[in-house]
């Protein structure tokens, strides 16, 4: 389980940028990132498996476009349980606070493809302790 994508944005509702690095603030989200806050929902993460899946030859889509923070490999996210704790990295850990999402207004990936993955196989997290992470990091479950 790794992290083969980091990406940010400045606004909702838009697609994200690609970082190679990103410093997560406890209890607030990635540092410059439009999510980022006081709320349930600091982090997203989505598995590269799906972002690919939902690419085609109409649609080539990156990492990013799905406005998730992290993309990762070799992890089935809607199946963890809310609760479940993640380190990311040397130290960085994060809690599932949401599996899914319910869409109030469509966003700009919508609009480009006529669907959007989010809604169900997105996960959202809280970080419960800070740190700097970057692409090809390990991802750990922790035991509760």
């Amino acid at each position: 389980m790794k992290i083969v994508s980091i990406a940010i944005s400045k606004k909702r509702g838009t697609t994200k940028k690609y970082i190679e690095t990103a410093e997560l603030i406890e209890n607030h989200g990635i540092k410059d990132d439009a999510h980022a806050g006081d709320w349930h929902r600091q982090l997203s993460f989505l598995a590269s498996e799906s972002i690919e899946k939902a690419s085609s030859e109409e649609f080539k889509l990156n990492f990013g476009d799905f406005a998730e923070n992290i993309a990762t490999t070799g992890i089935d996210w809607k199946s963890q349980p809310i609760g479940q704790v993640f380190k990311l990295g040397d130290e960085a850990l994060a809690e599932i606070t949401q599996i899914g999402k319910e869409c109030h207004k469509k966003c700009a990936i919508y609009y480009r493809t006529g669907d959007c993955i989010m809604p169900k196989e997105g996960v959202f997290a809280k970080v419960l302790k800070g740190g700097t992470i970057k692409v090809g990091d390990k991802i750990e479950r922790i035991n509760k």
